[in-house]
C-alpha cells in the first residue's frame, strides 16, 4: 500500500509492505519521481532501540537496523485537519511496544514537524536506549550536495561550515559502510559546541531541519545500502547518557524536530522562518519589538548603582528605548558570582532603595526590565541550607558544582516555588515588566535524583523548566521574557517557544557582531533574535552606525558608552532607532536571504536581506575589505541607502546585481529595495 502525503511542495511518500514494513520512500522538496525501487525495509520509519534486544545489521555505531526497525509492523493510520495543517499518525506494533509515528504538516508552509510516542504494552519493563524523532533514507548522492553545520560557541556564534560527503569520509561505496558523521550536544547548554540544527543541499532542492529541546540531542548522516540517510532524536545512551525504563502501560514521548524544505539554502530557510512564527507566542507589551537599553555590554558590566543608573536612564530614553534593563550585579555587595540565588537588592548600591531606580525608568516612559539567573545557586549563598541535596542536580551521591554554582532541579516543587516567588517578588514590589533570564553553567550529563539515568534526569528537568515557564506566562502573561545563555549557548526552540526574546551572543567586538547579527536569521526569527548595539566615545566616525547596523533588522539592545557619544555619534543612534521604529512592523512579515551566502567570520564583506515578497531591506557590512564595494547578485527595480546617509555610502543598480559602495572600512549600511 502507498500513502501519498505529498503537499506544499513536499514529495513524501510511505510504502506499507505485504509484511506490515512501514517505509518513508520519499521525502524531497517538489519531487515528482516514482518511489525508489530498492525493497522498503532500507528506509525505515523508525529506530527504536531497547535493552537486551538485538540491532540485527551490520551498523557499528550507527543508529540504523535497530530491533524497533525490523520487527515492528503497520497497523492503522490516521490523517486530520487542524488549526495548523494536516495531521498523520501511524501505528506501529511489535510483541511489546506500540509506537505512534507523528508528523504534522502546516498550511501553505512546506516544513513539517516529527516525533514518535513510545508506549510499553507487555508485562515487564522496557530500557529504551534510542528513539528516533524522524528517520528517513534516501538523501541526494551528488558531488555538489552539501551538509552545513552551525558551530556554536560563546562568543563565536553561529559560525557555518561546509561539508561534501567525501569531506565527511562518506565516499561512494558499494552497499555503503559502517562510517557515519555524528553530531550531538551533552548537557545542560543546547548549543554549546553546534547548534541543533543543520542544513543539506544538493541541485534539486535542500532541507534544513532543528531539533527543538534545551539539553541533549543527536542526530547522523551515514551511508547504508548505497543510500544516505538521516537520523534525528533527542538524547541517545550511545552519545548523551541517557537511558529510560519503561513500566507496562507508560509511554514515552520523544523531543520534537521540525524539517523544511525549498529549492536552495534560502528558500528551505523560508520554510523554517514561517515554521518558527506558528511556535512564537508572542503578547500585547512586546508585539511592537520595542527598542531594549541594557546596562550590561560594555557599559556597567555588572556594577550598576543608583549613582551610574540614573543618568544612564536619561540618556537611554532620550535616544528613543522604550525598555531598560538593570543587568548583573544588582544584588551583590562586590564580587557576586558565587553568592546568587537569593535574589535581594544591595542596599549601598541603591541607598534610597532599588523601587527608586524603576520609578525613575517608568517616568521617562520606559518599561523597568531585570536580570535574573533562576536557574542556579551559588555556593556561598546565604539561603542555600535551606535546600536539602534532592533540589540540586546530583551525580555519585554529590552536588554538581560549575563555575561556583549549583544546578538547580526543576522537577523539585521547592526549586519551583523558589522561582516563582523571586518573579513575583520583582514585579510586584519594582514593578518589572522584563526578566532577562540568563544561564551561565554547564550542569554536565544529568542528574541521578529520580532518574533511570543522569540523561533521563536531565531530560525530565529540561521538561520541567520549560512547563515552568509555561507556568510564569500563566501567572503574568505581560511579562516580556527574554533567553540568554552566555549569549547564544541555549538558542533552540524549545526555549524559544516560551521565550519572547533571545540573546544572540555576548561577543564584546562590534565588528565581530556584525557575523553574528547577519547570521542570526538561520536559527531564530529575526523579532526574537536580540543584537547588542554598543557604540563607544572613542570610536571613529563610522562606529555608532555599524553598530546601529548589526541590531537594526533584529531587535536592537542598546548599550555601551551612550552617556559619554559626541553628539555625532549620538545622532546617528537617535536616527537608526527612529528609522528603525518605521520599518519594526515589517520584521515580523519578512523571510531571510544571503545574497553573498551563509557570511563566515573575517570575510571581507556580511550581508543579509529579508524580504516580504515586494520590498527588502538588506544590510551589507565592509569588515575586512581592502575594495570599497562589492557586487550583490540581486534584481532590484529600485534601490536607496536606507541609513546612514551621512557617512558616504551608495547603491546602484547594474544589470541584475546591486553594487554597494562604503568608502569607510569597517563600516556598514542598510539598503531599502523594490525587487
Amino acid at each position: 500500500m502507498i500513502l501519498d502525503l505529498s503537499q506544499n511542495n513536499i514529495r513524501f511518500v510511505i510504502e506499507i509492505t505485504e509484511s506490515g514494513s512501514v517505509a518513508l520512500r520519499k521525502c524531497a522538496y517538489n519531487d515528482r519521481q516514482a518511489a525508489l525501487e530498492e525493497p522498503a525495509v532500507f528506509f525505515p520509519l523508525v529506530e527504536v532501540q531497547v535493552a537486551g534486544e538485538n540491532p540485527n545489521g551490520h551498523h557499528g555505531g550507527k543508529h540504523t537496523d535497530s530491533w524497533g526497525a525490523q520487527t515492528l509492523k503497520y497497523v492503522t493510520h490516521r490523517s486530520s485537519e487542524n488549526e495548523l495543517g494536516s495531521k498523520v499518525e501511524l501505528d506501529l506494533r511489535n510483541e511489546r511496544l506500540a509506537v505512534t509515528v507523528h508528523y504534522q504538516f502546516y498550511r501553505d508552509i512546506s516544513a513539517l514537524r516529527a516525533w514518535t510516542t513510545v508506549t510499553n504494552i507487555g508485562t515487564d519493563n522496557i530500557g529504551l536506549e534510542y528513539v528516533s524523532s524522524f528517520a528517513m533514507t534516501g538523501l541526494v548522492r551528488d558531488k555538489a550536495a552539501r551538509l552545513h553545520i552551525p558551530y556554536n560557541a560563546t562568543p563565536r556564534e553561529l559560525n557555518w561550515k561546509s561539508y561534501t560527503l567525501c569531506d565527511l569520509g562518506l565516499d561512494t561505496m558499494f552497499k555503503g559502510s559502517m562510517q557515519r558523521y555524528p553530531v550531538s550536544n551533552t548537557g545542560t547548554w543546547s548549543c554549546k559546541e553546534k547548534l541543533p540544527l543543520a542544513a543539506y543541499t544538493a541541485p534539486d532542492g535542500a532541507m534544513l531541519w532543528q531539533i527543538e529541546h534545551n539539553g541533549s540531542w543527536s542526530y547522523e548522516i551515514g551511508d547504508m545500502r548505497d543510500n544516505v540517510y538521516l537520523r534525528l532524536s533527542g538524547p541517545t545512551e550511545q552519545e548523551n547518557g541517557w537511558y529510560h525504563e519503561l513500566v507496562p502501560n507508560e509511554s514515552f514521548e520523544s523531543v520534537k524536530v521540525a524539517v523544511a524544505f525549498g529549492e536552495n539554502f534560502d528558500s528551505a530557510l523560508a520554510s523554517m522562518t514561517r515554521y518558527r512564527r506558528t511556535l512564537f507566542r508572542n503578547n500585547e507589551p512586546n508585539h511592537s519589538l520595542p527598542v531594549i537599553f541594557n546596562d550590561y555590554m560594555n557599559c556597567l558590566m555588572g556594577d550598576p548603582t543608583t549613582e551610574k543608573l540614573l543618568p544612564l536612564i536619561d540618556r537611554a530614553a532620550d535616544a528613543g528605548a522604550e525598555i531598560f534593563c538593570v543587568d548583573a550585579g544588582w544584588y551583590a555587595d562586590g564580587s557576586w558570582w558565587d553568592t546568587v540565588g537569593e535574589w535581594l537588592p544591595c542596599d549601598w548600591r541603591f541607598p534610597n532603595g532599588i523601587r527608586e531606580v524603576f520609578d525613575r525608568i517608568r517616568e521617562r516612559g520606559m518599561i523597568p526590565g531585570i536580570w535574573l539567573e533562576i536557574e542556579v545557586m551559588g555556593i556561598k549563598c546565604p539561603i542555600l541550607p535551606q535546600f536539602e541535596d534532592e533540589c540540586f542536580f546530583m551525580r555519585h551521591g554529590k552536588k554538581i558544582i560549575d563555575h561556583g554554582r549549583y544546578q538547580l532541579d526543576f522537577r523539585h516543587p521547592k526549586v519551583r516555588a523558589h522561582a516563582h516567588s523571586v518573579v513575583d517578588r520583582v514585579i510586584d514590589e519594582y514593578g518589572v515588566g522584563y526578566i532577562k533570564f540568563d544561564y551561565n553553567i554547564e550542569a554536565g550529563v544529568g542528574t541521578e535524583v529520580g532518574a533511570d539515568s543522569f540523561g533521563d534526569g536531565l531530560l525530565g528537568h529540561g521538561s520541567a523548566l520549560l512547563s515552568w515557564f509555561e507556568e510564569l506566562r500563566g501567572r503574568h502573561p505581560e511579562l516580556i521574557i527574554e533567553n540568554c545563555s552566555s549569549g547564544g549557548m541555549r538558542m533552540d526552540y524549545a526555549m524559544l517557544s516560551v521565550a519572547h526574546l533571545q540573546s544572540t551572543s555576548d561577543q564584546t567586538d562590534y565588528r565581530h557582531t556584525a557575523t553574528i547579527a547577519a547570521n542570526a536569521a538561520t536559527a531564530l526569527l529575526p523579532e526574537q533574535a536580540a543584537v547588542w548595539s554598543y557604540p563607544l566615545a572613542t570610536g571613529d566616525e563610522c562606529e555608532a552606525s555599524f553598530n546601529m547596523v548589526n541590531a537594526m533588522l533584529s531587535r536592537i539592545h542598546l548599550s555601551g558608552d551612550i552617556s559619554h557619544l559626541s553628539e555625532q555619534q549620538l545622532g546617528d543612534v537617535k536616527e537608526g532607532v527612529r528609522l528603525y521604529k518605521t520599518m519594526r512592523t515589517f520584521i515580523p512579515c519578512a523571510v531571510p536571504f544571503y545574497p553573498l551566502g551563509i557570511n563566515a567570520y573575517n570575510a571581507d564583506h556580511c550581508c543579509v536581506g529579508y524580504w516580504d515578497g515586494n520590498e527588502a531591506y538588506i544590510a551589507v557590512w565592509r569588515i575586512n575589505a581592502e575594495q570599497d564595494s562589492c557586487s550583490l547578485p540581486v534584481s532590484a527595480t529600485s534601490v536607496e541607502v536606507f541609513y546612514p546617509t551621512n557617512h558616504g555610502a551608495s547603491a546602484a543598480i547594474e544589470g541584475d546585481s546591486i553594487r554597494v559602495t562604503l568608502p569607510h572600512k569597517a563600516s556598514a549600511v542598510i539598503l531599502k529595495v523594490t525587487l
